[in-house]
């Protein structure tokens, strides 16, 4: 079985890290897997990066594409509200030549593409006896260009008069984009495309939508190697990493706090009403370190990729902390999982189905800040609660999101995927 992996990136960010994680974990079962990407940061010889074209006809054509790109966009900067992800197009620069720079294969796996897989051409022009299979990572794929919704629903319809652009026009680029996504899905013959969500919130999101309700679904949660990230004794991972070997730490991970779905606001706000707790330590991992109050203690350890480092500052925590307004399947949820680290967040998307109250952690109601606190204080001072916690985090990672398990479960749908394309095809032959 030959695969090849769409993906932007390949190790620059969750979503392609967990891309890239499924990739090497398919590699070691024998499935001869290749992943192609515009952003290439590992040295790893079985991913590739696409090679700019040697025709320089094609490379105007594919600069004269980008800049069609950014123009659609230039008239929303003004009018986009503040602290929103990017707002993808369902074109790419590259165009028909990602198809063309394809290895040969059986499957073509897509992840998170924004940006590299260009909508009318790649469906019109990937071979029809190649059947895709895409991993939603967020939304982005069947709606008119948000990666998250925020609760809008207007991908349900047609997309248009969108809040995150800002617009009251039915027929603005949001509307544009569902509509081109609409066409080019349209040639996609029948039980070619299947579609795979990562939990019951994305299934059920995928049934409303417009574009994507009526291809084959399945739920395969993500998965990873819980040989790395594994519980690592709390007081020798504190020394390794110079923490404070007294202090009731909370860790808190986001790329950019600028990010409002991600809501750092909601937990500033419950952060300032525990100065009363003795030694709280906030531990954050981003770009940027977060703005807190003064009397918040607080370290920031910047940007961290190596999985062994991470396993690490998950040990070292107290409690993981996600209070974002809506997610998918968050990478760094299983990651504290399977390093035996409770986690508190908002009751929102895929994160209520790993953060099972009283098991691996406790929920608030989604943007409730006085119940983050509480479930926070909980955790913190109940250390006979907060350790048995972590043993049943434990549990479940082993039990339900090691990687060789999800894994298993994309071999065993790309076979059945590949069998009935197979037989489809002779079909139609005769």
């Amino acid at each position: 079985m030959r695969v090849v992996h769409l993906s932007t990136n390949d190790i620059s960010g969750g979503a392609a890290r967990a891309a890239y994680r499924l990739h090497r974990t398919l590699l070691a079962m024998g499935c001869q897997s290749t992943m192609v990407v515009a952003n290439r940061r590992s040295a790893d010889p079985t991913v590739q990066a696409l090679k700019p074209p040697a025709n320089p006809i094609v490379r105007w054509w594919q600069r004269w594409r980008g800049w069609q790109i950014r123009r659609a966009m230039q008239s929303y900067r003004k009018t986009r509200p503040a602290g929103l992800e990017p707002f993808s197009d369902d074109r790419s620069r590259y165009g028909s030549e990602l198809v063309r720079a394809l290895p040969p294969c059986d499957i073509v796996n897509l992840h998170w593409v924004a940006g590299f897989v260009d909508y009318p051409t790649f469906f019109r022009t990937v071979p029809r006896r190649v059947p895709v299979v895409w991993r939603l990572s967020d939304q982005q794929p069947f709606t008119g260009g948000c990666h998250y919704d925020e609760g809008c629903g207007r991908y349900a319809v047609a997309c248009g008069a969108c809040p995150q652009l800002g617009s009251r026009d039915e027929r603005d680029l949001s509307h544009q984009i569902w509509a081109r996504k609409r066409a080019a899905l349209a040639a996609v013959p029948a039980g070619r495309l299947h579609i795979v969500a990562l939990n019951r919130w994305m299934a059920a999101e995928v049934q409303r939508s417009s574009l994507f309700g009526h291809l084959p679904m399945h739920i395969i949660p993500n998965g990873l190697d819980t040989t790395v990230f594994a519980p690592v004794d709390r007081a020798q991972a504190r020394a390794v990493l110079d923490l404070p070997p007294d202090a009731k730490i909370v860790l808190f991970v986001a790329v950019s706090v600028d990010n409002r779905r991600k809501g750092f606001a909601q937990l500033a706000a419950a952060l300032a009403g525990m100065s009363d707790e003795p030694n709280l330590l906030l531990l954050s991992i981003g770009k940027n370190p977060p703005p807190l109050a003064a009397s918040i203690a607080h370290r920031s350890l910047g940007v961290v990729e190596d999985d062994t480092r991470l396993a690490l500052m998950y040990s070292a925590a107290d409690l993981f902390v996600i209070p974002s307004l809506q997610d998918n399947m968050p990478s760094t949820v299983l990651e504290a999982l399977a390093c035996g680290t409770p986690v508190v967040g908002f009751d929102a998307g895929g994160i209520s189905e790993l953060v099972r109250p009283g098991q691996t952690g406790w929920l608030a109601p989604v943007g409730d800040v006085a119940g983050l606190r509480e479930a926070m204080r909980r955790l913190l001072r109940n250390d006979d609660e907060r350790i048995a916690m972590g043993r049943q985090c434990r549990a479940v990672a082993l039990a339900e999101y090691r990687q060789e398990l999800q894994a298993q479960r994309y071999l065993d749908l790309y076979h059945q995927i590949g069998d009935t394309v197979h037989v489809s095809t002779m079909y139609r032959s005769l």
